[in-house]
């Protein structure tokens, strides 16, 4: 199989490149920065500019799955700078592959679209499945929340619109992957675990969301192969829990018996310091696979507990 993942260059498209490149299948990632990237074994590098159709488009001829992940990163502080890097560098690429796969005359056979979990709305209650509702509405939600969103909403549409009719489509609206790769949210969220800072936020009330690297990629496996499947799609674990309880279990797989908390504005001041934004852990994200276990898909982590317990073995592994 030939696989082609724009934006393949983060830690997401680092742990499926591997996974797929080590089972034998030709895998190109497409990035700005193709020096920069390594490659290694059957995966390919090759430049394009995330905004227009060039020789890149080479790539996509007759490929066999198409995954974009391309998007600046959402870690950061929402600046009108940053806020337009986000939003363009998701929605001009998408438009970009919209338009490349149109011109092929053997186009990739599926077409799997990066989205985000969080444009369903906050909730404390009752876990979203792919019917569940949209945001962006919520009373009194902050700018930052109803400008992820806003985001989110404007990639799919861009996705939805791409005249590719030979091409199925699929938009993964993906929880936070977990994998022990360098500068991935696992990695992060270890950080604070190991220094004892992994306690409650704000309460700790507010649903975490997740996925196990693994998962997703064995996701992306499942939904190449069923093709009756096809739009929106969660990719997430069938078992999201409260922020407290998410750090616990992640405190424990390290060792580390505290976890200090902390109050909103201690978290406000401590976003800013760390030049990201506070919407990345308050929002309440309760989200569930429903299309995926409906359509017989069975997770090897389901439980954070354990799952957090495998990725801090294989950090250790790593680091030694």
């Amino acid at each position: 199989m030939k696989l082609v993942i724009p934006g393949g260059a983060g830690h997401v498209g680092q742990v499926v490149a591997k996974a797929f490149a080590g089972e034998g299948h030709e895998v190109v990632v497409l990035s700005r920065s193709p020096n920069a990237v390594g490659a290694t074994g059957p995966v390919r590098v090759v430049a394009w500019d995330g905004e227009t159709v060039g020789p890149w488009a080479r790539e996509l001829e007759g490929a066999d799955a198409l995954l974009n992940l391309a998007g600046h990163t959402v870690d950061c502080r929402y600046t009108p700078a940053n806020r337009a890097r986000i939003l363009s560098s998701r929605v001009a690429s998408t438009r970009a592959l919209g338009e490349a796969v149109a011109r092929c005359a053997q186009p990739p056979r599926v077409w799997l679209q990066a989205s985000t979990a969080t444009i369903y709305a906050h909730t404390l209650g009752a876990a979203w499945d792919e019917s569940g509702v949209l945001g962006g509405g919520e009373p009194g939600a902050p700018d930052t929340w109803r400008f992820s969103i806003d985001v989110a909403k404007r990639w799919e549409a861009a996705f939805e619109a791409a005249p590719t009719p030979h091409t199925r489509k699929l938009a993964l609206r993906t929880a936070m992957t977990m994998s022990p790769t360098r500068g991935s949210v696992f990695a992060v969220l270890s950080r604070l675990a190991r220094f004892g800072l992994g306690g409650a936020v704000a309460g700790g009330r507010q649903f975490v969301s997740w996925v196990h690297g693994e998962d997703f990629v064995s996701a992306l496996r499942f939904l190449i192969a069923h093709g009756e499947i096809s739009g929106a799609v969660n990719v997430a674990s069938p078992n999201p829990l409260p922020y407290a309880e998410f750090m616990r279990a992640l405190r424990s797989a390290w060792g580390m018996p505290i976890g200090l908390p902390a109050t909103r504005w201690m978290l406000e001041m401590a976003a800013f310091a760390l030049r990201t934004e506070s919407e990345l852990v308050l929002k309440s994200r309760r989200v569930v696979p429903g299309r995926l276990l409906q359509a017989g898909f069975a997770f090897a982590h389901p439980d954070w507990p354990r799952a957090a317990a495998d990725l801090v073995a294989r950090l250790r592994a790593r680091s030694h």
